[in-house]
């Protein structure tokens, strides 16, 4: 028996409704190799936008795993020099943390603070600020990218506050290679964009800098 043309129609109007309800998939992570002054050269350079920025809109310090330990925590343990003990509410003692910011060395812990290499605002005004808040949580609380967090003395982080590297560096000379290599690696892997200033300062580090391949896989 011939199928009515109606139902034919009905059919193919289900088939196409249901291909559109059907989400794309998502994107996957690259790996990306390049020679550190080639990655600073192919950031895209963009105006930085500071509109409508909040800190809270980047929730962090989460316990992504739930062992009880904040993202802060996880930091502190994975970068300590002499891992410290554990205790309740992931208390810790007996630890001892070098920040290669200033190269000072500290055993207590409320002496330093976890750095976002690339700020939670400046990561805002290179496109951040477009991001789902579930992206930008993710961004604010990166334990898959060692190069996204940095351990350091609190004070000299917050003097760096949410500048770049046209504006800041490490008062330690010798580690401004391994500074701006951490900082391109991340806009790289986030997607963000540089200014001006900040990718010419970028490039003058660079040149003084050994041009070591940087591997750097995509969030």
């Amino acid at each position: 028996m011939r199928t009515p043309r109606f139902s034919l129609l009905v059919t193919a109007v289900v088939g196409v409704a249901a291909g559109l309800l059907v989400a794309p998939a998502p994107a996957q992570a690259a790996t990306i190799s390049k020679p550190l002054r080639t990655l600073i050269a192919d950031l895209p350079v963009a105006t930085e936008i500071r509109t409508g920025y909040n800190r809270d809109l980047f929730p962090h310090w989460i316990d992504a795993d739930g062992d009880g330990c904040n993202t802060r925590y996880e930091v502190l343990i994975a970068e300590s020099t002499t891992t410290p003990s554990v205790g309740s509410g992931c208390s810790l003692s007996g630890g001892r943390w070098f920040s290669y910011y200033d190269g000072a060395a500290w055993t207590n812990p409320s002496d330093v603070d976890i750095d976002h290499v690339v700020p939670l605002a400046e990561a805002w005004d290179s496109g951040a600020r477009n991001w789902t808040t579930t992206k930008r949580r993710s961004f604010a609380n990166d334990l898959g990218d060692a190069r996204s967090l940095a351990a350091v003395t609190d004070n000299v982080n917050q003097s760096k506050g949410d500048q770049d590297p046209a504006q800041w560096m490490p008062s330690v000379s010798s580690v401004r290679c391994r500074y701006v290599t951490e900082w391109a690696a991340v806009k790289t892997r986030w997607g963000l964009t540089v200014d001006s200033a900040e990718k010419s300062a970028l490039t003058s580090y660079a040149a003084s800098c050994s041009n070591v391949t940087v591997t750097v896989t995509t969030a």
